[in-house]
């Protein structure tokens, strides 16, 4: 976590909060990079346009942005901007992109499939063609257990990361949860905190957002609004909602004072105080600063704009040369404001195909693969097998500890049994001499 000081002071700021923007054009930079309260810009990278929902940060130490309309990811070092560190080739146009909390894997939606990498090896690890139509949104859950695919087939599905990876290749990886509760595509999803535990707010063009339980997969909340929608984000306290219209209003629904029912409808004349107002055309990404005071929103009015929740008033106006296609509030990382800071390791070659080496794509040389599937590991047992495997020679090896085997047991009572003989033998030779003893005439 970056802090910053402040001149003369000589004590730790907050942690610095900034605004990543880009739009479908990129004439001047492919992503911009400005601090959130100030508006100064901080870091600008060049290289190719990145599309809708199609920009990441891995790890905290490099940049991805899925190009847009092309069948590659671009990668910067977030510190070394006006040099792409790698292009990772894809079999098709990447339609959406994320990545893992825990730095971990990779996710990307080409065409109905979705692929997730490795990132320590660039393994393709997995290909999940579940969906009927592209897959529009990907997001990950915070503990990186679940992440949730939506689709223009008006489905939402919730993947468990830990079945995905142990599932069988002979059979297609079953999704957690499909949600089909929406009738036209979906255009945004958002996961809120609580891993497994998490609600997750889906928009679809059918003007509904719906709100959902990842652990029991139900429905907890549908409002219809008067517009399709096509973004959706909430304030990590999850106490306010925000919507994003194709007219370039902004909704936001007060999930706390909401009222009891599963379905209502948003009326903006009732709700005026609660209808952000400025954007002329459709809204088409949505961020909220860490206190739920600043939202930030991006539009094919080629602005972004900086908004006080509170007021609904517009603080700021950021003028792109084309329509935004990403707009997000972060956390500064520590490497995107340090010049110093170099990764610490290099990104691999991210392979194009499940099994690499046998589809033309070479080993990486110095290196080791971690296996994590079935599909990795060819004829090789799960790890269920093997955990049961090894039950068995522990209970094996823990019985012949004790007993010492099924053959030795029997060895060992033939033994016992001799000795309990011996001494009931013993015993009767005992008291054959005690009674004599005792009964012997006195002298």
């Amino acid at each position: 976590m970056t802090h910053v000081r402040r001149g003369g002071e000589g004590k730790m700021a907050a942690p610095m909060e900034v605004a990543v923007c880009t739009d479908s054009t990129a004439q001047l930079w492919s992503c911009v990079v400005w601090e959130l309260h100030s508006g100064a810009n901080l870091l600008t990278y060049r290289g190719g346009q990145a599309g809708p929902r199609g920009l990441a940060l891995l790890n905290g130490e490099y940049l991805l942005a899925a190009q847009l309309g092309k069948n590659y990811i671009s990668a910067w070092e977030l510190q070394r901007k006006d040099q792409l560190q790698q292009k990772i080739m894809c079999p098709g146009p990447v339609t959406c992109l994320t990545t893992s909390p825990s730095g971990l894997y990779v996710l990307a939606g080409i065409s109905e499939s979705i692929y997730l990498w490795e990132v320590s090896t660039g393994n393709l690890l997995v290909i999940l063609s579940r969906h009927y139509q592209d897959v529009s949104c990907l997001q990950f859950t915070g503990d990186s257990s679940h992440f949730l695919s939506g689709g223009k087939d008006c489905l939402v599905l919730v993947w468990s990361l830990c079945s995905v990876l142990q599932a069988d290749p002979s059979r297609t990886p079953a999704p957690r949860h499909v949600w089909s509760r929406h009738t036209l595509p979906i255009t945004d999803l958002h996961c809120g905190f609580g891993g497994p535990l998490a609600r997750v707010a889906t928009a679809s063009l059918d003007q509904t957002v719906k709100l959902w339980e990842v652990s029991s997969g139900e429905l907890l909340l549908s409002v219809l609004f008067d517009v399709g929608i096509m973004a959706v984000t909430m304030d990590l306290a999850e106490h306010h909602m925000f919507c994003g219209g194709s007219d370039g209003s902004i909704f936001q629904v007060d999930l706390c004072t909401w009222p009891g029912q599963r379905e209502k409808s948003f009326r903006p004349e009732q709700e005026s105080g609660k209808v952000f107002r400025g954007h002329r055309n459709q809204v088409t990404c949505l961020s909220v600063s860490t206190d739920g005071s600043l939202l930030l929103s991006g539009s094919h009015d080629e602005t972004v704009r900086l908004w006080d929740v509170q007021s609904q008033q517009c603080l700021r106006t950021v003028t792109l040369k084309g329509p935004v296609t990403n707009a997000s509030i972060m956390l500064a990382p520590v490497s995107m404001l340090s010049s110093d800071f170099r990764p610490g390791l290099p990104l691999p070659r991210f392979s194009k195909h499940l099994l690499g080496a046998e589809h033309g794509d070479e080993l990486h040389r110095g290196g080791f693969a971690l296996r994590l599937g079935l599909h990795q590991q060819g004829s090789e047992p799960s790890y269920v097998e093997r955990a049961e495997q090894l039950h068995a020679v522990m209970c094996s090896t823990m019985e012949k500890s004790v007993l010492g085997g099924q053959d030795q047991l029997r060895v060992r009572v033939t033994e016992l049994e001799d000795e309990v003989r011996n001494l009931r033998k013993i015993n009767r030779d005992l008291f054959d001499f005690s009674t004599r003893i005792i009964t012997r005439p006195a002298k």
